[in-house]
Formats: C-alpha cells, sequence, structure tokens
C-alpha cells in the first residue's frame, strides 16, 4: 500500500504585515469606489452587473461594507466565546459556500436601504467601513478570539479573511467598471499563498507543484512525489489567474486556451479541484 499523502505544511502569517496589507488593499478598494461613484455616469457604474453572482457594483460595494463592518460589530458586542479559536483559514474556505444564502439575504437588506443613495453616499459609506476596520485591526490583539459564521476565530485568521474579501472583491469592482485597481502587494502576496496552501490542503500530495510567481509554490494531489530536478507535473500561472480560478471568476479551459496557465504532465490537470472558494 502506498505511504498516505504528507499533511501540507500550514503557513503562518505576520499580524502587523496582515495589518499592513489591510490599509493598503482598503486604499486600491476605494480609490476604485471613488473613480466609479464621481464619474458622470456614475448611477449606470452602480447599476452594472458584476461576476459576483447577481449582484450589482452598488450591492457589491455594499457587501463589502458589511464585511468590512463584521470585526468591529463583532467586538463591540463582546459576546461570549470559547477560550480557543474552534475554526481556521481553511474551515473559511471550505465553509464559505454554505454561507452564500444567508451573505445573499444580508447584501440586499442593506442595498435595500441604499437604492436610492447618492453615488457619494455609497462611497463615504466604504470609506467610513475601511476606517473602523483598521481601527479594530489596529486596537486587537491578534491572538483574542471572536464568534464568526465559521466558529470563533482569532482576529489574527479573521482579519485574512477580509483581505481576501478585499483583493478578491477589488478584482470584481475593476471588471465590471473598467477601472484598474492598484492591488497592494503584500496582500495579493498573501491571498495568493493562501490559496495555494488551500490547494494543497484539499489536494494533499506531491505530484503535481503549482507555481504563482513571484509569492508561491506548492505540491499537491496524491500520486508519485518528485524530490529532484524538474518536476513531471507543474501548473503555472500569475497571481489574479490562480486567485479567480480559485474563486471560480476563470474557468479551467479556458485559461488554458488563453494560455494564461500552463500545466504539462499527465497529472497536472486540477480542475477538478478547482474553484476551491465559491
Amino acid at each position: 500500500m502506498p505511504p498516505a499523502p504528507r499533511k501540507p505544511r500550514v503557513r503562518t502569517y505576520d499580524p502587523a504585515k496582515v495589518r499592513a496589507a489591510l490599509e493598503g488593499q482598503v486604499r486600491a478598494v476605494r480609490d476604485v469606489v471613488t473613480v466609479a461613484c464621481t464619474e458622470p455616469d456614475a448611477q449606470r457604474l452602480l447599476a452594472v452587473r458584476t461576476r459576483a453572482g447577481e449582484w450589482t457594483v452598488r450591492e457589491l460595494i455594499v457587501h463589502l461594507v458589511g464585511a468590512l463592518e463584521l470585526l468591529p460589530h463583532r467586538l463591540a458586542e463582546r459576546p461570549a466565546v470559547p477560550a480557543r479559536a474552534e475554526a481556521g483559514l481553511f474551515d473559511y474556505v471550505n465553509g464559505l459556500g454554505s454561507q452564500a444564502a444567508h451573505v445573499a439575504a444580508s447584501t440586499a437588506e442593506g442595498a435595500a436601504v441604499f437604492a436610492s443613495a447618492d453615488p457619494n453616499t455609497v462611497a463615504d459609506r466604504l470609506d467610513r467601513a475601511g476606517e473602523r476596520l483598521l481601527g479594530a485591526a489596529a486596537g486587537t490583539d491578534p491572538a483574542s478570539v471572536v464568534p464568526t459564521a465559521f466558529g470563533a476565530m482569532t482576529v489574527a485568521d479573521f482579519l485574512l479573511t477580509r483581505l481576501v474579501e478585499l483583493v478578491v472583491h477589488a478584482d470584481d469592482l475593476a471588471d465590471a467598471t473598467g477601472i484598474a485597481v492598484r492591488h497592494d502587494r503584500q496582500a495579493l502576496a498573501t491571498v495568493t499563498r493562501l490559496l495555494t496552501d488551500a490547494l494543497a490542503v484539499k489536494a494533499p500530495g506531491g505530484s503535481v507543484e503549482v507555481r504563482v510567481p513571484p509569492f508561491a509554490v506548492v505540491q499537491c494531489v496524491a500520486g508519485p512525489r518528485h524530490t529532484r530536478g524538474t518536476p513531471p507535473n507543474v501548473v503555472e500561472t500569475d497571481p489574479l489567474t490562480w486567485i479567480r480560478l480559485a474563486t471560480g471568476r476563470a474557468d479551467w479551459a479556458v485559461s488554458l486556451a488563453e494560455a494564461t496557465v500552463t500545466a504539462s504532465g499527465e497529472r497536472a490537470d486540477i480542475s477538478a479541484q478547482l474553484p476551491l472558494l465559491t
């Protein structure tokens, strides 16, 4: 019987770097939203459908407001929580789909409140939400525990989930509005690494090497493990394409055809493992 796949190493993240990445990515999202909301045709842009389900740009901004305000709200409520975390980053990745109906309902409720709000009001609401998140991140012990839909999590891990939201949805906003987004480099690197690690956890093994230069390399998929020289099964792509594949924004076959992904070797098709986060 072949040996069981080796458990992938779980990466750790420096809380100070995560906070800095959050600050940079909040700024990047603010820039896109500010430009969209000050365009002469801002109302039209806010009504454009995005690739994030059936949400319009306005609804996606409302969702981001809720995502950014969640930690400050939970800290203000001060509910009873376990002494230790019950859930981690990969519980968030694996469980996000189960929360889709709740997220859609809360976003619809928030969007109804702002349905007739002028674009500047929408942009101001996002600004305030970003400020509250950054204030909570700076003033809270990263090791403390907060309740989430996935179970009690450390503040450090929960802030990483907010970083995922910011990077993924900044890209959604850019796609819908045509306004370029300048992702914070540390934010893009962190989310890339988190999602490649999630792949290694979902499909443990060493038969395929996934490369996302310049930020991440992981081995995954059960089978013969390669230890020396050029691996026989290699997948390579850029960070944004990887994030789009991991979140269902890009299709594996289309990405191969467009050469935004290369895959060499008989085991290099990882489409069965995608998307990771839906």
